[in-house]
């Protein structure tokens, strides 16, 4: 198959996990993940460091044949409202415009559980619009995991998660299935796979599909 796969937020707790997926699927020819820091090296990866409010339009490997985002970051570490919409929906959709002009026709974006664009939650409605600014650009496989709080163990400390984690994790016998936590490897895995098998138009799977899924 020799595919080439262009990770976004590949630093990051999917991006970690899609990044290790796409590395050691032997049908992956190549994978690219620009980043703000460097990688370790590995024979399959690109990792072109750059800066992602001044993203390279002209540069050769947007050529993908798929592009998995994982970008984002938290209102705590952005360090406000505006920051955050910068990192979680403008690089994302620019990103995205790069790589559809340049010929990639499928585009994976890890959003949330919940996300809407008329959602109260500002980190919801977020989330929500970027999807609905991804639908609009075009792409002829747009495929979107909604994850409940992810499961796994983060670079940065987000005390507020950690507690939701703990809490979650003593409660799950008695939560409905869709708000469980949701292991970051499994997220990884759904979207490795949608970005492997596209179909055609859009296809979202919401966090309870995602856990139920091998």
């Amino acid at each position: 198959m020799n595919k080439h796969l262009l990770i976004l937020g590949a630093t990051g707790l999917v991006g970690q996990q899609l990044l290790q997926q796409a590395l050691q699927d032997p049908t992956v020819s190549r994978v690219t993940a620009p980043t703000r820091k460097p990688l370790p090296p590995h024979a399959k990866l690109d990792n072109p460091i750059v800066d992602f409010a001044a993203l390279p339009e002209q540069a050769a490997w947007w050529q993908a044949d798929a592009m998995l985002c994982a970008l984002g970051t938290t209102i705590r570490l952005a360090g406000s409202q505006e920051n955050f919409t910068r990192i979680d929906h403008d690089y994302v959709i620019r990103a995205a415009q790069l790589a559809l002009n340049a010929g990639c026709k499928t585009m994976v974006y890890n959003s949330s559980l919940g996300a809407n664009p008329n959602a109260s939650s500002f980190y919801l409605r977020s989330k929500g619009q970027t999807e609905v600014a991804l639908q609009a650009l075009g792409f002829t496989s747009l495929n979107i995991v909604r994850p409940s709080l992810l499961g796994g163990k983060r670079s940065e400390h987000r005390p507020g998660e950690a507690i939701a984690l703990r809490v979650f994790s003593c409660l799950e016998p008695l939560i409905p299935r869709k708000y469980r936590i949701v292991p970051a490897s499994r997220v990884a895995q759904c979207m490795h796979r949608m970005a492997m098998e596209p179909g055609t138009g859009v296809h979202i799977l919401e966090s309870a599909a995602i856990l139920g899924q091998e």
